[in-house]
C-alpha cells in the first residue's frame, strides 16, 4: 500500500488477480472524500474497472453510505425479483445514506428502525423505496456547530490533497499541522492589531506595542509576508516559523521545529508552485478567533487528527482516543475550577482539552494544565491543539515520563488533583531496571517486567495524585485485571490500598487501531464513607453502539455507564458493588465478570435436545433426497 493513484495511473494495466486489484481498490477508497469520489477514483486508473469499482463501492458504502440520488437511480435497474430481495434485506439490515454537508464532507445516516418498505409489485416497492431514501436524508439532523467544524475540516483536509504525490500520507500531519497553526497565529495577530487600532482611534504607534498582543510575530514572519514570496517559498516558510519561535521562547518554542520530518526546502519534494498552491488555498479562509470559536476550530482539528491516524495506520490507538471514552473518564474525575490536571502520556492533548471543557473553560484553569509526551512532534501537536481549543498558560513538555518525569519538586513528583491517561498498552523495553531503584519512589507496589509497563504507568499516576484530594482515571488493557506473576502481586497491593474506586470493562475493539479489550481504573484518595472498603465493578462490554466500520460508545452509552457508577448499586449483568474481602476471596482478580450476577440461563432437558437433534437430522436427510432428485431431473448426475 505504499503507492498513490496519481503514481500508478499512467502505468497501471489490466489484471484480474487479487494482488493487482484489491490494494488499488482500497487506495481508491483511502484517497476519497465520499462514495461517488471513491468510485471515480477506482474508474480513473483503468484496468479491471468493474471489479475494482465493485470492491471500492463495497468499502465506501460501509463507510460513507450511498447518496440518496444514486440509490434512487440504482433502484430503476432492478426487476421485481431483485427489488424484493433488496427490500427484504434492507428491512432487516438498515441501509446507510450519505449526506453531504460541505463540498467534500459526508455524514453517514442510518435508516430509522421504524422505516420499512412493504413487499408488493415492482411499482409499489419502487415508490416506497424512493420515498424511504428521501426520508432518510430529511431525518438527518446535523447541528450548526458540527456543520461548521466539518466544513472547516473539509477545507483543511484539502491541504492533504495539494500535498498528495510528493508527500507520503504518513507525513501529512507534519506539514498540515504547522501550516494551519502558522495561519491561525497570523489571523489572531491581525484581529488583535485591528482591536488596538480601534481602541486608539487608528494610532499605529499604539497598535505596535507588544502589550496589545498574545504573542509576537516579528517583521517578515507574518503569513502575508510568506504569501508575497514567489521563489524559494519553502525557505520563507521555515524563516517565518523559526522567527515566531525565537520571538516567543516561553510560549511557542519548538512548536514548528518539532516536526523534524517536514522538509519544506526540498524542491524535489515540494516545488515552489505546489507550496504557492498550498499557501493560496489556506489564504482563502481566515481562521482567527473572530472567524471560528475555539471549540469549532478544535473540533475540526480533532477530525484532522483522526484522519491522520486513519491514513498512517501507525500507532493509531496512541494517536487518537475515542472522545466519548475520554469524556467518561473526565466525568468520573469531575475536575473543578482551580484543580490541577495532569496527563503523563498526553499524546495530542485530547484528555486535557476534555478536562478544560468540563470546567467550562474557566480562567482558573490557566497555568493548571500539565502534560508530558515522549514523541517530539506529537507533543508539539498537543500544544497547538490546546491553543486552537482556546487554552492558555498550559505546560506541555516532551520527554519519556517513565524514565525521566518532567514535573518534579526536589526528589519527589509534583502532585495533582486529577491525573488521567491512555498510556501505550503493554509497552516493552521501557526502562524497568532503573524503575527498580526509582529515585522518586514510584515503585510503591513493585517493579514490573521490562516486557510490560502497564503497572509502571499506574504507579506513576498514583504517586502523582494529590495526597488528599487526588483522583486517577486510566485506560489499560484488561490483562491488568487478571494477569499473575509480578502483575498479580502488584494488583494485590493495589486492592489492599483501598484506593480503587471503580473498575469498568469496555467493549473490545472500540479503541481506534487497537483490537485489544480495555478497561478504565478509577482511583480516589478520599472515598465517600459508604465507598470505603468497596469497589464498583461495571461490565460495559455490552454498552456500545454498533457500526459497520467500527463500534463506538455514544453519549447515551457513557451516560448509562456513569449512572451505574453514581447509583452505586447492584444491577444484574451490569454492576456489582464488592467488598475488599470479596476480592481477596476470589484471589485478587479484578475481572468484572467474576463478580457480576448473570441472568439465569434456561436449562433444556436432554430429552428435548435429543428430539430436536433427530428432527433436524430428519429434515436434513429429506432436503438431501430432494436435492438429489432435482440434480438427477436436471441431468447433472446419473444414478
Amino acid at each position: 500500500m505504499n503507492f498513490t493513484l496519481d503514481g500508478i495511473r499512467n502505468s497501471y494495466q489490466f489484471s484480474e488477480t487479487c494482488q493487482d486489484t484489491v490494494p488499488q481498490a482500497m487506495m481508491a477508497f483511502f484517497e476519497s472524500t465520499g462514495f461517488e469520489d471513491a468510485i471515480r477514483n477506482a474508474i480513473s486508473i483503468g484496468g479491471d474497472s468493474d471489479t475494482i469499482a465493485a470492491i471500492t463501492g463495497g468499502i465506501a458504502e460501509a463507510y460513507y453510505g450511498i447518496p440518496s440520488e444514486i440509490r434512487k437511480h440504482e433502484l430503476t435497474f432492478l426487476d421485481e425479483r431483485l427489488l424484493a430481495i433488496l427490500v427484504e434485506f434492507e428491512n432487516k439490515y438498515k441501509p446507510i445514506m450519505e449526506k453531504k454537508i460541505g463540498k467534500d464532507v459526508s455524514v453517514p445516516i442510518e435508516r430509522d428502525a421504524d422505516i420499512e418498505v412493504e413487499k408488493g409489485s415492482r411499482e409499489s416497492m419502487m415508490e416506497e423505496a424512493v420515498q424511504a431514501a428521501d426520508k432518510d436524508t430529511e431525518n438527518a439532523e446535523v447541528s450548526a456547530e458540527e456543520t461548521s467544524s466539518q466544513k472547516l475540516f473539509n477545507f483543511l483536509y484539502e491541504d492533504c490533497n495539494i500535498l498528495r504525490g510528493p508527500i507520503n500520507q504518513d507525513e501529512y500531519k507534519s506539514y498540515v499541522t504547522p501550516i494551519l497553526f502558522f495561519k491561525r497565529l497570523s489571523d489572531v495577530y491581525d484581529e488583535e492589531h485591528e482591536k488596538a487600532l480601534k481602541e486608539s482611534g487608528g494610532d499605529e504607534e499604539y497598535a505596535s506595542f507588544d502589550e496589545n498582543y498574545s504573542f509576537v510575530i516579528p517583521k517578515g514572519c507574518h503569513w502575508n509576508d510568506v504569501r508575497n514570496v514567489t521563489q524559494n517559498v519553502g525557505q520563507a516558510i521555515v524563516k517565518a516559523m523559526s522567527g515566531i519561535e525565537r520571538a516567543n521562547p516561553d510560549y511557542l518554542s519548538g512548536v514548528f521545529s518539532s516536526f523534524d520530518d517536514a522538509n519544506w526546502t526540498d524542491k524535489n519534494k515540494l516545488s515552489d508552485e505546489r507550496l504557492k498552491n498550498l499557501i493560496e488555498h489556506m489564504s482563502e479562509l481566515k481562521v482567527g478567533n473572530n472567524n471560528y470559536s475555539a471549540d469549532v476550530m478544535g473540533d475540526a482539528y480533532e477530525y484532522l487528527i483522526k484522519k491522520f491516524a486513519d491514513l498512517s495506520k501507525k500507532n493509531a490507538g496512541e494517536f487518537y482516543t475515542p472522545r466519548t471514552v475520554v469524556k467518561l473518564m473526565v466525568m468520573l474525575l469531575d475536575p473543578q475550577a482551580g484543580d490541577t490536571v495532569y496527563d503523563p502520556a498526553c499524546g495530542t492533548g485530547g484528555m486535557l482539552i476534555e478536562a478544560i471543557r468540563h470546567i467550562d473553560n474557566d480562567h482558573m484553569t490557566y497555568g493548571k494544565i500539565y502534560g508530558q509526551e515522549k514523541n517530539l512532534s506529537t507533543s508539539a501537536i498537543a500544544r497547538m491543539n490546546l491553543f486552537l481549543h482556546g487554552a492558555r498558560e498550559f505546560k506541555i513538555v516532551q520527554g519519556d515520563t517513565l524514565v525521566d518525569p518532567s514535573f518534579t519538586e526536589g526528589n519527589h513528583l509534583k502532585t495533582f488533583d486529577c491525573v488521567l491517561a491512555n498510556p501505550p498498552f503493554s509497552l516493552k523495553h521501557w526502562g524497568a531496571a532503573a524503575f527498580e531503584h526509582d529515585k522518586y519512589g514510584r515503585n510503591i507496589w513493585g517493579s514490573p517486567s521490562d516486557s510490560n509497563a502497564d503497572f509502571a504507568w499506574l504507579q506513576h499516576m498514583v504517586v502523582s495524585m494529590d495526597k488528599k484530594h487526588g483522583r486517577v482515571a486510566v485506560v489499560l488493557p484488561q490483562g491488568v485485571l487478571f494477569r499473575t506473576g509480578k502483575d498479580g502481586k502488584m494488583r494485590k497491593k493495589l486492592v489492599d490500598s483501598d484506593l480503587l474506586e471503580a473498575v469498568i470493562t469496555l467493549k473490545g475493539g472500540i479503541f481506534y487501531g487497537a483490537g485489544v479489550s480495555a478497561c478504565i481504573l478509577f482511583l480516589k484518595r478520599e472515598k465517600s464513607k459508604n465507598h470505603i472498603g468497596r469497589v464498583c465493578m461495571i461490565d460495559a462490554s455490552e454498552i456500545y453502539t454498533p457500526q459497520r466500520a467500527q463500534d463506538y460508545m455514544s453519549e447515551d452509552d457513557i451516560a448509562e455507564v456513569y449512572k451505574l457508577y453514581t447509583d452505586y448499586q447492584d444491577v444484574i449483568e451490569r454492576c456489582k458493588i464488592v467488598t475488599l474481602k470479596d476480592i481477596k476471596d476470589k484471589g485478587y482478580t479484578l475481572s468484572t465478570n467474576v463478580y457480576i450476577e448473570k441472568k439465569p440461563v434456561p436449562i433444556t432437558p436432554p430429552s428435548v435436545v435429543r428430539d430436536r437433534y433427530y428432527a433436524s437430522y430428519k429434515r436434513a436427510m429429506e432436503y438431501e433426497k430432494r436435492l438429489r432428485e432435482l440434480l438427477k431431473e436436471g441431468g447433472y448426475i446419473d444414478e
